[in-house]
């Protein structure tokens, strides 16, 4: 498809209608109203598989930047977080960063994580989650993968194993999260939960658990342990992948 960014016309080209009184008035249409024309016919014709990344972003812009070209902020969005999942997860301050990107179309990309987060969510609550382990991983990575700094979640569960509620408890910097194993297992009391799951993210990327993450993670298990609470598995979240300790036998 040609690039309408380089086209000869440059601020537009000349049309000619007729206004209110029935008279020839020529208005100027901007080079980027017949491409998103064009894109808005392959979206509705092909579906979302025929379109690229940046296309896709590009007409998520197209209502929040109404006037301009869309393109090259879709495209740079990409070139500088690397896909659309951490262009959605990037922190809406960032996302402002971009040249073209304004308020409006950070919280309109932040809305978008919003909502697919809570759509994943909805798919694993009230399930068995030990059964719905891809959803619970696929929650988890929308969620944390692509954060800038360390968050630590638990999933409380019930006897049944069914998701009770999901919680961030902390957040801290870009390698740690003060967790106190205490607090964890107080709010899982507060709740009923008969098990925990807890999950952290690397924002490195790595998702490789550290030796103070294993330490931690067994002294909440120890804590938790007398009062009947199980602590099912620690997942470590990065953009890379994911880590289970229960999986890696550390616990």
């Amino acid at each position: 498809m040609a690039d309408d960014s380089n086209s000869g016309f440059g601020e537009g080209v000349l049309h000619t209608t007729r206004g209110a009184s029935g008279k020839p008035e020529i208005r100027v249409k901007k080079h980027y109203e017949g491409h998103r024309e064009r894109l808005r016919e392959r979206f509705d014709e092909a579906g979302a598989d025929a379109l690229a990344d940046y296309e896709l972003l590009e007409m998520v812009l197209f209502r929040s930047v109404p006037r301009a070209d869309t393109k090259g902020p879709a495209k740079e969005l990409l070139n500088r977080f690397g896909s659309i999942g951490e262009v959605l997860g990037a922190p809406e301050h960032r996302l402002k960063e971009v040249p073209g990107i304004g308020e409006a179309a950070a919280r309109d990309l932040k809305l978008i994580a919003a909502v697919t987060q809570r759509m994943l969510r909805n798919e694993v609550r009230g399930k068995q989650v030990l059964s719905s382990w891809t959803q619970v991983l696929d929650y988890c990575r929308a969620a944390m993968a692509y954060e800038d700094r360390e968050q630590f979640r638990i999933l409380f569960l019930d006897k049944k194993n069914a998701l009770i509620k999901d919680e961030l408890q902390q957040t801290g910097t870009v390698d740690h999260t003060p967790v106190y194993p205490r607090e964890v297992v107080k709010r899982a009391l507060e709740l009923s939960a008969s098990a925990i799951i807890l999950v952290h993210n690397h924002p490195s990327g790595d998702p490789t658990p550290s030796r103070a993450d294993v330490e931690m993670t067994k002294l909440i298990i120890s804590t938790a342990e007398p009062l009947g609470i199980t602590v099912h598995d620690h997942i470590i979240i990065g953009k890379k992948g994911h880590s289970s300790m229960k999986g890696m036998r550390l616990i």
